[in-house]
């Protein structure tokens, strides 16, 4: 079976929605659309291609224990433990959860910035001021 992902689908215009069900029913292939919160509802104005969704799942933001789960792996990446009852890594954590609210993507967008703070400026601590800085940095997605 063949499988085609599409990221950002809620830019598909009408034709292309029309090619994929075409794709879907001639060849039977599996589709995975990926895009912003409001993509089934969109999808509904399109009765011939909605009717064929089989289901559509929303991602909600990552708890507090997912959020420490994934900056600890980031931490270790490195070489660093992340220690929540310390003072300056509980600030560091309170502020990332502040920016990103939970939103695994936005978080990925940010490590990469820490990580160049930390170079550029020759650290070694993710403090409170270097995820500010990082934060400064990204183009979109922060307010």
């Amino acid at each position: 079976m063949e499988l085609i992902i599409v990221d950002e689908a809620e830019r598909l215009r009408p034709a292309a929605l029309e090619l994929l069900r075409d794709r879907y029913d001639r060849d039977g292939i599996a589709l995975i659309l990926i895009g912003m919160p409001g993509l089934e509802k969109q999808f509904s104005h399109y009765p011939q291609f909605y009717s064929r969704v089989g289901f559509a799942h929303q991602y909600r933001p990552l708890g507090q224990d997912e959020l420490l789960f994934v900056l600890e792996r980031h931490w270790r990446s490195l070489g660093k433990t992340l220690d929540p009852d310390d003072f300056t890594d509980a600030q560091a954590i309170a502020a990332i959860a502040r920016i990103t609210r939970g939103n695994f993507r936005l978080l990925e967008r940010l490590f990469p910035q820490i990580q160049r703070v930390l170079k550029i400026n020759e650290l070694d601590t993710i403090t409170n001021d270097v995820i500010e800085a990082a934060q400064s940095t990204l183009v979109i997605g922060v307010t």
